[in-house]
């Protein structure tokens, strides 16, 4: 297929985009590179400078391309800058994912849509969450998740479109931005390897469901080859406490991991796992990876230097 990749130079973008190409795919790129880098596209895959905010650069790509699929994975997806800019969340992550839909309307592209399972579901939600569970967010980048995924289905039902939700969880994996605002794997690993201390927002005792990013891949790969609407979860299943995780890079790490308590932050769920038996059923998906062997993979990621192309 002619695929398009939004996106497609960040974290989990780039490691669509490298399993698109393998599998024979027409790959492009669009990305604002506000996060994303261009040495990790694909040198097979045209990458494309601009925002899924700017319809107009967005429709002329899509014009001049043709795709017959859009992953669409470029957003704002930091909890803490959706809280402290809440517009701006809104207009990259609503407002260009109308645009994506508009842009595939054009040309008649499917649309697959990165979706967050971790800030959707709310505090009061079932553990494992379910997908047909009321979305209650906490923060403004859930909501305007939840917001975009009404659009997805609109389309569906306003145009006889058969675009896709995968709602993820918590995605870890190498490319992810040790020095980043997101990415807890990947920030304590940097930093047990640099003999830091990792800070510990709370207690320690929330929890969280990791998926490695290869398994969050292929689950898009599933639902690109199914061609058929749907919303599923994509995640393990499985609550992992910070504490847990601690001490699972500790033993990676192969020394104590001594971590700083500081407040809690605003926003942010006490527990969060996703029930995934229906991206089983119907995308014949299932994670494949244990945790301790996807922490030690970013923890050599790391220790190489962190290098753009890395797996």
């Amino acid at each position: 297929m002619r695929v398009l990749v939004t996106g497609g130079a960040g974290f989990i973008g780039s490691h669509l985009a490298d399993a698109l190409v393998v599998r024979g795919d027409d790959v492009a790129i669009a990305d604002d590179l506000s996060s994303g880098r261009p040495g990790r596209v694909p040198e097979q895959a045209a990458l494309h400078k601009l925002s899924v905010a700017d319809s107009d650069s967005l429709e002329a790509l899509v014009g001049d391309f043709g795709p017959e699929l859009i992953c669409h994975l470029a957003g704002q997806i930091e909890v803490r800058a959706s809280v402290v800019r809440p517009a701006e969340d809104a207009r990259v992550n609503i407002v260009g994912t109308v645009n994506v839909l508009e842009a595939a309307r054009a040309v008649g592209a499917r649309v697959l849509f990165c979706s967050t399972g971790g800030a959707l579901y709310g505090r009061d939600a079932p553990i494992p969450s379910l997908e047909d569970v009321l979305p209650l967010p906490e923060s403004p980048g859930g909501v305007a998740k939840h917001c975009a995924e009404q659009y997805v289905g609109l389309y569906n039902r306003l145009h006889g479109a058969s675009h896709a939700v995968l709602r993820l969880a918590n995605v870890y994996g190498p490319r992810q931005d040790p020095a980043g605002q997101a990415g807890v794997v990947t920030i304590f690993c940097a930093q047990a390897l640099a003999g830091r201390r990792p800070t510990i927002y709370g207690d320690g005792r929330q929890t969280r469901d990791y998926v490695y990013v290869a398994d969050a891949v292929a689950a898009f790969l599933g639902a690109a080859d199914r061609a058929r609407p749907g919303t599923w979860n994509i995640g393990t299943g499985v609550e992992v406490s910070v504490l847990e995780l601690a001490r699972v890079i500790s033993d990676v790490a192969g020394r104590p991991v001594d971590p700083v308590f500081v407040s809690a932050r605003p926003g942010e769920l006490l527990r969060g796992a996703l029930a995934c038996g229906q991206a089983r059923r119907d995308l014949g998906w299932a994670p494949a990876t244990p945790l301790s062997t996807g922490v030690e993979r970013v923890y050599r990621w790391i220790e190489a230097g962190a290098p753009e192309r890395g797996r």
